[in-house]
């Protein structure tokens, strides 16, 4: 049979793809690839974009497609095979695509291309594809070159490792609770865990550290004790504090080596640190603005987070006995002021909330607002829970999307959108290709037979990503390097998911995503209320604490010597914003995954900066809304033209000025936080 990881005819072949595949696959991948490199810089070659689009890219684009796929089953679907073959890939593909982006003779044919044959989107490629150049050690030569590609090599080596000591740590942990240590624990997350210690054939009920089952049993858990032992395990995963022999998994000389390695790539590139090349194709101008911005709101948040935990000590002593809570025990006794203050439990909400339904009425919105048909439709997957959609307008297909939502040992925690293609009018065959998307979750599966129930956190994650899908799959550009996602400034990457989340609270929108997973009836307007009146609950300490990862993380990039332990900085930080200290075994920055593995080095502060555009750019749909308080249609397709449409075929800040007509303002982000 051939070899399903070189067939680009249609979607990946993922119910065929074996670790076997890969190697070979990425062989033959490499070389075309590399060919193709050795055409288009021969000094015969002409400098046009269409013609070095057509060899180059072709190839370029089918290699990062099939190693999409193998990184996403890596992803998803984690076994030791894959994970070794995977591995033994990873430095051919990071030593192909930084030699690709160093290459001087390709830097010398984009910069001889003549900016004036080109269209608006393809100017706008070009740009970046020359200061990418730059970026990626272009300008180098000699020994400084060399180097230059070993750091990257290393990097992804080691960012590779950071991955899966989280992942392993965290599934390596399992403790086995009694009954009677489980009081307060929510029912369906009492039988999900003794259905797991059952197929081990243990007895009691097994607790792991996956989101699902740590955060109900933190919040909802009376025994403390039991609340302290897996805070302790969660808090210390990965790192020289963890229990046992779980030390082997410590992330912390990777960190280190991480950190030097980035110092030494910004110098070699001319810069003070990293923090400085991290901005350069950002929205914001430097790391000092960044950490600005970062103060002036930790500034405003503080008096409103003070509040929060003096209103938690006081409820803790008064109502749960607990004169000196710890940091195990906020997470309950939060809940509990929740409960009292607002008479409703995120429990309770869960009813509501089957996966189905919200899947239904997040699909109508899309539908309603961004004039689109979402059906289901037939591919190929990795596990039998991935559902795979087709969007439509006027009968045309737009976009396609996998959703896979719950979680499984294998897969790593949290929730991402990936690429699987994207938009292109293809030079080669001169088809338009559609874009294709991942959509991945966490979520609880459902228990004895009954639809998954989710938070309305979760409901937010799963709105979160779709922001991103759709800002794939929705774009008309059709410059691959700049469509959907492609080129989109990474501080504004943030503005359509976090946009999305907003339809999360309103009324006209839950009446039609909720429906009680046994009586069927929709939330109750009563209930809506009482979380509408929670919504900021705690939102002066959630400000600082992402504060707080953001401006370690900018602080960590600028000013902190690799050489050092990284803690002391935190703990700086920590005194600086947190209005609550962790305990001092307390190792949170050694999964910090986002920011060591995951692409936000010196860039997590974009949650926060694009949080500023999306409740800006909400704030134009509140100020529309209709007499029934549902979206104006045509502020849907203002938006959609403006911000999803045109992708990154023009800097970030043209396209929101041409939705909001202005600058964005920190006003309706303060407003909608009930910091205002």
């Amino acid at each position: 049979m051939s070899n399903p990881l070189l067939d680009f005819s249609s979607l990946p072949a993922f119910d065929r793809i074996t670790p076997a595949d890969v190697a070979p696959a990425i062989n033959t991948l490499l070389e075309r690839a590399n060919a193709a490199l050795e055409t288009v810089t021969a000094a015969d070659f002409p400098a046009q974009w269409n013609a070095i689009a057509q060899v180059l890219d072709v190839a370029t684009e089918e290699l990062g497609r099939a190693w999409g796929a193998v990184s996403h089953l890596n992803s998803v679907a984690d076994t030791p095979e894959l994970r070794a073959a995977y591995n033994e890939a990873l430095p051919r593909i990071t030593e192909f695509w930084t030699r690709l982006g160093a290459d001087e003779r390709l830097y010398a044919k984009y910069k001889a291309i003549d900016p004036a044959t080109l269209n608006a989107e393809q100017r706008q490629a070009l740009k970046n594809a020359v200061r990418n150049f730059v970026l990626s050690g272009a300008e180098l030569s000699g020994a400084d070159k060399e180097r230059f590609a070993q750091i990257q090599e290393r990097q992804a080596e080691l960012q590779q490792k950071f991955s899966e000591n989280t992942l392993d740590a965290t599934d390596a942990f399992a403790y086995y609770a009694s009954a009677d240590e489980l009081g307060g624990v929510p029912d369906d997350v009492r039988q999900t865990a003794l259905q797991a210690a059952q197929a081990e054939g243990k007895e009691g009920y097994k607790l792991t550290l996956k989101m699902p089952c740590y955060l109900p049993v933190m919040q909802f858990a009376r025994s403390s004790a039991l609340r302290e032992r897996l805070y302790r395990a969660y808090t210390t995963r990965a790192s020289d504090q963890a229990e046992g022999d779980a030390t082997r998994f410590d992330n912390s000389a990777f960190i280190r080596e991480i950190l030097a390695l980035r110092q030494e790539e910004a110098r070699l590139l001319g810069y003070l640190n990293f923090g400085e090349v991290s901005v350069v194709p950002k929205m914001a101008q430097s790391p000092a603005e960044v950490v600005g911005f970062l103060r002036d709101l930790a500034r405003r948040a503080r008096p409103h987070a003070e509040k929060d935990v003096a209103d938690l000590r006081a409820f803790a002593a008064d109502h749960l006995g607990l004169a000196d809570p710890q940091a195990w025990d906020w997470p309950y006794v939060a809940e509990k002021l929740k409960e009292a203050r607002y008479a409703f439990s995120e429990q309770e909400v869960k009813q509501y909330f089957t996966a189905p339904r919200v899947l239904a009425g997040l699909f109508k919105i899309i539908e309603t607002l961004f004039e689109v048909a979402i059906r289901r439709d037939e591919a190929p997957v990795w596990h039998p829970a991935v559902e795979f959609y087709r969007i439509e307008r006027g009968g045309q297909l737009v976009g396609q999307f996998y959703l896979d939502q719950p979680a499984r040992t294998g897969k790593r925690g949290g929730a991402w959108m990936d690429d699987v293609r994207t938009r292109w009018l293809r030079p080669d065959t001169g088809q338009l290709q559609t874009p294709v998307a991942h959509l991945v979750c966490n979520f609880a599966e459902g228990v004895d037979g009954n639809p998954a129930l989710l938070t309305h956190d979760d409901v937010i994650t799963l709105f979160h990503e779709f922001g991103h899908g759709l800002h794939h799959m929705l774009t008309q550009v059709n410059e691959r390097d700049v469509s959907g996602i492609g080129g989109v400034e990474w501080d504004a990457v943030e503005l359509p998911s976090q946009f999305m989340e907003n339809f999360c609270w309103e009324w006209k929108v839950l009446q039609h995503m909720t429906a009680h997973v046994e009586t069927g009836e929709p939330l109750p307007r009563a209930l809506f209320d009482k979380m509408m009146a929670a919504k900021n609950f705690q939102s002066g300490m959630q400000t600082l604490r992402q504060i707080e990862f953001a401006l370690f993380d900018m602080l960590l990039h600028t000013e902190h010597d690799p050489a050092q332990d990284i803690m002391p900085l935190l703990g700086l930080v920590r005194s600086e914003v947190a209005v609550l200290q962790p305990p001092a075994f307390s190792r949170t920055a050694h999964t910090f995954s986002h920011i060591f593995a995951g692409g936000y080095a010196a860039g997590y502060y974009s949650y926060k900066w694009a949080e500023v555009l999306s409740a800006d750019a909400y704030a134009a749909f509140e100020e529309t809304a209709q007499a029934d308080g549902s979206p104006n249609q045509e502020t849907g397709r203002r938006y959609r033209q403006a911000i999803l449409e045109a992708g990154g075929s023009r800097p970030a800040m043209e396209s929101f000025k041409a939705f909001r007509g202005r600058e964005p303002s920190l006003d309706a982000l303060l407003r909608h936080q009930g910091m205002a």
